[in-house]
């Protein structure tokens, strides 16, 4: 490697004396760069032509082949840039955007000893010495692709000067906090305003954030000297961005009027939704929920991807056995299908994949929801609204007035609401809807704990559904590992079933943030009610009862199709002991 800035000439060089690329491609990529602008990088041009290694087994050279390989050459690490976990704050204050981007560096780490510095050149080291002297700390080098280096340039800076330019706009703000009164007037003297162009580019930035890090939810928490912005991705809670506690408030009402919420009212928890694009420019819906703590408003934004409707069951984890199973429970004309789980377990998706699969233009299809999480032009969707007596049974009974042919209710809490579904079914409807148990066979003990007769529940209940997501392997950096028996035999207990012949662990790697899972799907529980089963249905009857029988007419339990999963290399034991309840003993 030459010991000069790095040009296309030198890289292509070395790229065909390590054999990794043809002489006679390396020429005629030469020849046609031979007038081009030479700011583009030239890993950033080579990753363009789409060539492939010639050492087998003869991967695309992409960018960030490329760049692994140019660590290596100059004997540097190489550092996939985690936004998530870069504290903003302080790496845009090692040094100026200026000189950032005329270096053509950045900082991803910085601490009262150490700088970790991201670079795409490496041999370029005139910023080095000025930057240590300037810092007063110790440098060091890191190679990074050059792309994620220009596009977190960007978005690093725009947004920390955005941060500071609302910040020095309430410089006046400050509020002595004795007690629980001053703690809610946190901010309300001289706070930025809402629509102030600083605070739209911090919400546009949150919002594209999100999307390009696969949040499921965004929330924004009052504190008492900050702002904290957390993101839940597969399932677990990451810590984002902190910002100054005024910030925060012109952010939430910021977000509060784009979701055409009150802003003037802060004392009570307030919904609204807003609809918004990817960066890939997908529709987005987004549910907002704000609550008052002794620090202000929080809110919590429910991220909805209308093309999860579009995922097949398959996509979704459902399939084979289950899966039939299900589509023969949902054939019914008539009856109840309950799906159960707790919140977060993906009950809303399978409703809503489920009703897009029955809709068609010969049926309709009347939702009651609370709140209506996606709209979806095939659906009458109504929502519940408690402030004119608008709840989940008296909008069951208007909707047996719009001449339905299925009713989805959002879910089933009470024992007005469990009548109301169980008349539907009677009079001739296919009612979908949930409830809150850890199993199949507890939604039949939940539905006659809320006062339902059991021969009414036997008389409608078609079968019953419990779910969960679990976390999926990163496919990037998975690995196969020897099972631990002991480990197997506590995930299936107290089934018998054969040890899988290879299981895999989570590794972790750059493209799944070192947490070795990438992604959710879900595992099921079917329950179909049959005459044994109906004729078990009795006022005293136990869960456990249920399930024994269900097992014996073949239900998979959570775990064991969890274990399944675990068995396929899907998922890990440890992820599915954490998600899905333990089998008991019947």
């Amino acid at each position: 490697m030459s010991k000069t800035k790095l040009s296309l000439k030198s890289v292509l060089k070395d790229l065909v004396a390590d054999k990794i690329v043809a002489p006679a491609d390396a020429e005629k990529l030469l020849l046609q760069n031979r007038n081009k602008d030479e700011t583009v990088h030239p890993l950033i041009i080579i990753s363009q032509q789409e060539l492939k290694d010639q050492h087998p087994p003869h991967k695309p050279l992409t960018l960030e082949l490329l760049t692994l390989w140019l660590a290596n050459k100059v004997k540097l690490p190489y550092v996939r840039i985690d936004p998530l976990k870069v504290d903003v704050t302080s790496v845009t204050a090692v040094m100026a955007f200026a000189y950032a981007d005329r270096n053509k560096i950045l900082a991803i780490h910085a601490d009262d000893k150490e700088v970790v510095i991201a670079t795409a050149d490496p041999l370029n080291t005139a910023w080095e010495s000025g930057l240590k002297q300037i810092t007063n700390r110790q440098i060091k080098k890191v190679v990074a692709n050059p792309q994620d280096i220009s596009r977190f340039l960007g978005e690093f800076y725009n947004l920390s000067q955005s941060v500071q330019a609302a910040t020095g706009k309430n410089t006046g703000s400050h509020v002595d906090i004795n007690n629980l009164e001053q703690l809610l007037e946190l901010g309300r003297a001289d706070k930025p305003d809402a629509n102030d162009q600083y605070i739209v580019n911090i919400v546009d930035w949150l919002l594209q954030y999100a999307f390009d890090q696969r949040a499921s939810d965004i929330h924004l928490e009052p504190r008492r000297d900050k702002g904290n912005i957390r993101f839940r991705i597969d399932g677990i809670l990451q810590q984002v961005y902190e910002m100054p506690p005024a910030v925060m408030l012109a952010v939430t009402a910021r977000l509060k009027t784009l979701g055409r919420m009150d802003i003037a009212e802060k004392r009570r928890p307030l919904d609204g939704r807003l609809k918004t694009k990817s960066p890939e420019g997908k529709e987005v819906e987004l549910r907002l929920s704000t609550m008052p703590t002794a620090f202000g408003e929080k809110m919590v934004m429910r991220i909805f991807d209308p093309s999860i409707l579009f995922k097949s069951f398959s996509e979704l984890g459902l399939h084979g056995e289950d899966f039939e199973k299900w589509q023969h429970i949902i054939s019914h004309p008539t009856g109840i299908v309950l799906v159960t789980g707790p919140t977060g377990s993906g009950k809303t998706t399978t409703l809503y994949s489920t009703l897009k699969r029955l809709a068609n233009p010969e049926v309709n299809v009347c939702t009651i929801e609370d709140p209506i999480e996606m709209i979806e032009p095939s659906f009458n969707q109504m929502q519940v609204q408690q402030s004119i007596d608008l709840d989940f049974a008296s909008g069951v009974k208007a909707l047996l007035r719009q001449d339905p042919d299925i009713i989805m209710i959002g879910e089933i809490r009470d024992y007005e609401t469990a009548q109301n579904a169980i008349q539907a079914a009677l009079t001739g409807h296919l009612v979908i809807s949930t409830l809150h148990t850890n199993d199949a066979s507890s939604a039949v003990t939940r539905l006659i704990e809320v006062g339902m007769a059991p021969y009414l529940i036997s008389a409608t209940v078609l079968g019953v559904m419990a779910q969960r997501l679990i976390r999926t392997l990163c496919p990037h950096c998975k690995r196969k590992s020897g099972l631990d028996p002991n480990a197997w035999n506590a995930l299936v207990h107290p089934f018998k079933t054969s040890l899988p012949e290879v299981v895999y662990t989570a590794n972790g790697c750059s493209e799944c943030r070192n947490t070795g899972y990438q992604g959710r799907i879900g595992v099921y529980e079917i329950i179909t009610m049959n005459q044994v089963i109906r004729r078990m249905i009795k006022p005293n009857c136990e869960a456990a009862e249920i399930r024994a029988q269900a097992v014996k007419d073949g239900t998979i339990l959570l775990r064991l199709n969890g274990a399944r999963k675990v068995a396929e290399g899907v998922t890990t034991i440890e992820e599915v002991l954490r998600v899905t309840p333990h089998l008991e003993e019947d």
